[in-house]
């Protein structure tokens, strides 16, 4: 159980509460890590609350999702909950509230759940039958087991305004009239959202709920709640909300495994590039920087630079992820310790069917590093280095630009005869193939390049020196002899 002590209510208390109908959104990942930002910067509690109340849509499998997404990312939590297991808390919480006139039951079908209609005369509000209907007439009808929602009784005619200062939008007022008897339970008695969030709010002592700007609207019915709790009522911060290239808000039914955090894992993304990126969606450091490790974003971090304009994330149907993104995980890739980075490719090869070996990727690694933008390209930068055989040669690749396959032959032959006894570290090999350049008449280039191509299978490779070394003599010499038999097809 949290501290709720004096002492600790001092510090902030901030929450994440996902609803699991679904894998973690990036717009839910967004939220998550602005609260562990927030409570990390100021020394608070974060709580990871699931939001599973909705039945009929939540699954276990959402939830696990979920817990991957979150686990991916890297970033901890320090108590969590399922609301389920909070149903007591929340049907006593609107028991109380019928008991003192701030509910009431509504019996009609029609609004037994907790969407409100609209009619012609515009949006619904309240039903006056089941608002005004005497206490005994309800207790009669319910007594019959004659099922009903419980809504909220809205203070209606007092000229009432509800207002709340929140961090990034500033000033919001409504007028009570306008506001809709919500429901607090479902006909089957289930808690709505509007009940069991701000029930768990204020039993959790939840200081700040930073979340979406969706919803905004909602925080004017979650005053009333937490009044009618008696509790004090958090400061709210609501989030930009992140929207697709057109401006349509980014929607799992409408834009698919774009808008999945394990979407950009799977792709190749650094946890520490994507939070990195993330971040900078409806929030910048003054100091207008982008590149920006995890300790850099928890020192920077306050609600106060959260913009209030919403956030595009700039994809197509070609290129599934935003330029910016990809930037910025190329970057964190080459700030990456070269141990580390190989852990994290390590996986990449293992699905393609390669071994790689700690100590291989420890010499593959630093030669690809400037070459990949993402994770996953280090399987086809790097591929000739797992290959027993390299796929038949194009014999056109291994002709130089200014040569023909003459050239190449000789150049092919001659590598193979001093190779065959040169050591084979870089600086070495450095001199040796310059030194059997000049002894052909050759300059560097005409020289480098079949060589290249047959130990790499390509023209753009890494440097090709250290390429060789990791290699080693006998698969350069075999690949260069393979090589060299391609070109005989060209008389």
């Amino acid at each position: 159980m949290p501290d709720l002590s004096p002492s600790a209510a001092k510090t902030p208390r901030v929450r994440f509460a996902p609803s699991p109908t679904g894998y973690l959104h990036v717009g839910g990942a967004r939220t998550f890590i602005f609260n562990w930002l927030y409570a990390r910067h100021n020394h608070g509690t974060l709580v990871l609350r699931l939001d599973d109340t909705d039945v009929e849509r939540n699954t276990e499998a959402s939830v696990q999702s979920i817990f991957e997404g979150l686990r991916w990312l890297g970033l901890d939590w320090d108590e969590e909950y399922k609301q389920s297991e909070r149903l007591a808390l929340h049907r006593q919480a609107a028991e109380d509230f019928f008991a003192k006139g701030l509910a009431y039951r509504d019996f009609t079908p029609a609004h037994a759940g907790d969407d409100n209609q609209s009619s012609a005369q515009g949006a619904w509000l309240f039903n006056a039958g089941m608002r005004e209907m005497s206490r005994e007439e309800s207790d009669r009808r319910a007594a019959t087991g004659e099922p009903f929602a419980l809504r909220y009784r809205v203070p209606r005619g007092e000229g009432r305004t509800l207002s709340f200062i929140d961090s990034v939008y500033g000033a919001q007022q409504k007028l009570a009239d306008e506001v809709e008897d919500f429901a607090l339970l479902r006909s089957d008695s289930m808690p709505t959202y509007h009940l069991a969030s701000c029930v768990d709010d204020a039993d959790l002592h939840i200081s700040h709920i930073i979340r979406g700007q969706d919803h905004l609207t909602n925080t004017f019915k979650h005053l009333l709640i937490f009044e009618a709790l008696g509790a004090e009522t958090p400061q709210f911060a609501h989030l930009p909300l992140l929207v697709a290239p057109d401006g349509a808000k980014l929607s799992k039914r409408k834009h698919g495994p774009v808008v999945s955090v394990t979407t950009y894992r799977d792709a190749g993304f650094l946890p520490q590039a994507f939070v990195n990126f993330l971040c900078l969606l409806g929030w910048s450091p003054k100091n207008d920087r982008e590149f920006l490790t995890l300790d850099e974003l928890t020192a920077a971090f306050t609600l106060e630079a959260v913009n209030r304009a919403n956030a595009v994330i700039n994809f197509s149907e070609e290129d599934p992820f935003d330029p910016k993104a990809v930037w910025l995980n190329s970057e964190h890739i080459r700030a990456l310790p070269v141990d580390q980075l190989g852990a994290c490719i390590e996986p990449f090869f293992a699905l393609a069917g390669f071994k790689a070996s700690p100590e291989k990727l420890l010499a593959v690694t630093p030669l690809i590093r400037e070459r990949i933008k993402l994770l996953r390209e280090a399987v086809s930068a790097a591929d000739f280095f797992f290959l027993p055989q390299l796929a038949p040669y194009d014999p056109a690749e291994l002709i130089p630009q200014k040569g023909d396959a003459a050239m190449a032959r000789r150049v092919l032959q001659h590598a193979l005869e001093v190779l065959a006894t040169a050591p084979f570290d870089h600086d070495s090999l450095d001199q040796t193939l310059r030194a059997a350049a000049a002894s052909l008449g050759l300059k560097a280039g005409p020289m480098f390049q079949p060589i290249r191509v047959a130990v790499c299978g390509r023209k753009n490779a890494p440097p090709l020196f250290e390429t060789m070394a990791v290699l080693g003599r006998e698969v350069c010499l075999a690949r260069i002899q393979q090589a060299v038999e391609s070109l005989q097809s060209l008389g």
